[in-house]
């Protein structure tokens, strides 16, 4: 799974090499992980920042809000740090050299949007995960909710079958 040549392509009128920042969220899931390693290669791949974020909800019963099935919702800030820590060492190990971490609270959508704003990112990389699911095309999914919302490049990976 290389990455192509694509300094020369477009997206939305944007030269590819134009992503100086982008965006990825982790959850601590397998998935999450995978999504993570491909947006850190291609970090590593066009000189851009990384960041991290990992969104986590401060009581069970903000968490019980939500009826997502297609994201592991974490609870507290101490879980959310350890996943940042492993996704953070996940990228580096890809060849990911500027690579930040952030935690935000609330559900994963609102702080990946959180994130793409306020770094005034580039692209939005997420997994799959949940957006073919019943429940995903019901209710919503975390992939389909960003790729709606966001104002800049979102690319969905492949993570899960």
């Amino acid at each position: 799974m290389g990455i192509a040549t694509a300094n020369k392509s477009t997206v939305k009128g944007q030269n590819m090499s134009d992503y100086k920042t982008i965006v990825v969220g982790t959850d601590g899931s397998k998935s999450s992980l995978l999504a993570v390693e491909r947006a850190a290669s291609i970090a590593a791949a066009f000189d851009a920042t990384l960041v991290i974020g990992c969104a986590y909800y401060e009581t069970a019963e903000d968490a019980s809000k939500t009826l997502r099935q297609d994201s592991v919702q974490v609870l507290g800030d101490d879980p959310a740090q350890k996943n940042l820590a492993a996704a953070k060492e996940a990228a580096e190990a890809v060849g990911a050299k500027k690579v930040e971490a952030e935690v935000r609270s609330g559900s994963p959508v609102e702080a990946l949007m959180s994130l793409v704003t306020d770094h005034r990112a580039d692209l939005l990389i997420v997994g799959n995960r949940g957006i073919n699911s019943l429940t995903g095309r019901l209710l919503g999914s975390v992939p389909a909710d960003v790729a709606r919302q966001s104002d800049c490049d979102v690319m969905i990976v492949h993570t899960v079958s």
